[in-house]
């Protein structure tokens, strides 16, 4: 079975690097950070599901069904009402001031404290968040696959973070647009083939298994407690600004729209994603609800991250541990690929500058994003072992629970910039971007028993009001005039 597995594994992975081989040839710095906007929307907006709902979701959200019921579709309502925010009022901004980097918007509205705060937050939002997502692929893989020949897990690591680093390492956005699209492929066949095998497993046809579900206690749609974690309009409040601020304010997305040749076009792929991406989700719960009823039938008690790999490798046969596998493997290079992608282009223009470096020859700037690509997956490769050493039993929790606190001052800096022409201290812009996190991160560890009151996603919208506050506090009167020329 794990020969099997592999030897599938192997097949996928050369697919990948020949799609990689026919993408990334006569590819430059241009191709690489903005794929020289050329990029059809028709394909990112397709690719981009893959790349959003990544190896967590494919595990944690089926998982999370026993817990939260059906409650997260309002959060995926609340992702919908963040696109409409994103492809209305941020593209707009992005296309207008051409940019390569979205923190570039940061030093032209206040300054280049701002500009690095601002991009310093995304390199350790995505750093922490996309490790974690490696971390639960790989840790399944290793768990079922690679453990039998005994290879270690940090050689597991290594390996895959090489394959990924491989298939990047020239073509940058350029190839990631494609391969998105072929493993986005491979993880929704492998989510719609799953359901088939657990209804036949069940004895029943698709429309009773959808009956089934539709009829069981795993449905539930709204929480109207208002002390619980998953009351309704928590979950759409926390959804929107989960997804302005996941999407709209982050590189890695927003570095694939900007690869459209015009607005209109990225607009276009991002309404088209974010209708999909609605029913996708639904598909990923209904799953959940399946696997849990198989589960109760046959007598296994199995919640958590653990649910669809246990079942898929021990319950359902062969071709499901194969499908599984693929799948996994599917949703793993999206979200990696891209990260790898977003943070050596943040770095390189946001730190270094390494986009308007007139001292340097096209040679140099190439050998320096080399050196900075390979530092971020080596960094990658200890983020993903450190988590090794922590469990948990939901880490899509973990996941959010990162992104509130690391994605709000990014939140409150645009916030403020785009509402706001008072001129703000931009010195003092890092300090206020550092202690709203803090605060936050205090208030929701102790915010049940200070006042009975449990946190969830809007936990986001607080450390961005925070911070939203701080620079109201170090601003002054005084009216600006906010750059809108391109920024070369």
């Amino acid at each position: 079975m794990q020969l099997i597995i592999f030897t599938c594994f192997a097949i996928y992975t050369l697919l990948i690097f020949l799609i990689t081989w026919l993408t990334s040839r006569k590819a430059n710095n241009q191709s690489f950070y903005s794929g020289n906007k050329r990029s059809p929307w028709v394909v990112v907006a397709y690719g981009m599901i893959g790349a959003s709902l990544s190896g967590v979701t494919f595990m944690s959200v089926p998982g999370w069904v026993n817990e939260r019921g059906f409650t997260y579709m309002l959060t995926v309502f609340g992702f919908f009402l963040g696109y409409l925010i994103i492809s209305f009022v941020l593209m707009p901004l992005y296309y207008k001031l051409n940019l390569t980097s979205i923190y570039q918007y940061l030093e032209s509205r206040y300054g280049k404290f701002s500009h690095k705060t601002g991009s310093f937050f995304f390199l350790l939002s995505r750093t922490l968040g996309a490790s974690l997502r490696m971390f639960i692929v790989i840790v399944v893989l290793q768990n079922f696959v690679f453990s039998y020949w005994g290879m270690p897990f940090e050689i597991t690591v290594v390996l895959f973070l090489t394959l990924i680093l491989l298939f990047t390492f020239k073509g940058g956005i350029k190839t990631i647009i494609w391969t998105d699209t072929l493993q986005t492929t491979f993880m929704l066949t492998a989510l719609v083939m799953t359901f088939f095998m657990v209804s036949k497993a069940m004895d029943f046809s698709v429309s009773q298994m959808f009956s089934e579900v539709w009829n069981s206690k795993y449905t539930k749609l709204i929480e109207t407690d208002p002390a619980s974690r998953l009351t309704w309009w928590k979950q759409i409040l926390g959804g929107m600004f989960i997804c302005i601020s996941m999407t709209g304010l982050d590189q890695e997305m927003m570095q694939k729209n900007l690869s459209c040749k015009t607005l209109k076009s990225a607009q276009k792929n991002m309404i088209t994603f974010s209708i999909t991406l609605f029913f996708v989700n639904l598909l990923f719960l209904t799953l959940g609800a399946a696997l849990y009823l198989y589960a109760s039938q046959i007598g296994v008690d199995i919640k958590g991250d653990m649910l669809f790999p246990t079942i898929a490798f021990e319950y359902l046969g062969p071709m499901a541990g194969i499908v599984f596998i693929i799948g996994l493997i599917s949703a793993l290079f999206p979200s990696a690929d891209g990260a790898l992608t977003s943070l050596t282009t943040a770095f390189s223009i946001d730190f270094l500058n390494l986009e308007k470096r007139t001292d340097y020859t096209e040679k140099k700037k190439t050998k320096v994003r080399h050196i900075i690509h390979i530092s971020f997956a080596l960094l990658f490769v200890g983020v993903i072992i450190f988590y090794s050493y922590y469990q948990d039993e939901h880490l899509i929790d973990i996941l959010y629970q990162i992104a509130s606190i690391t994605y709000g001052p990014l939140l409150g800096l645009f916030a403020f910039g785009l509402i706001s022409k008072r001129k703000v201290k931009d010195t003092y812009v890092p300090l206020v971007a550092f202690l709203s996190p803090v605060l936050c991160f205090i208030l929701s560890q102790n915010s049940l028993r200070w006042f009975n009151y449990s946190f969830d996603f809007e936990l986001l919208l607080l450390n961005g009001l925070l911070t939203f506050l701080g620079l109201l506090i170090i601003s002054k009167k005084e009216n600006i005039d906010v750059q809108t020329e391109t920024i070369n």
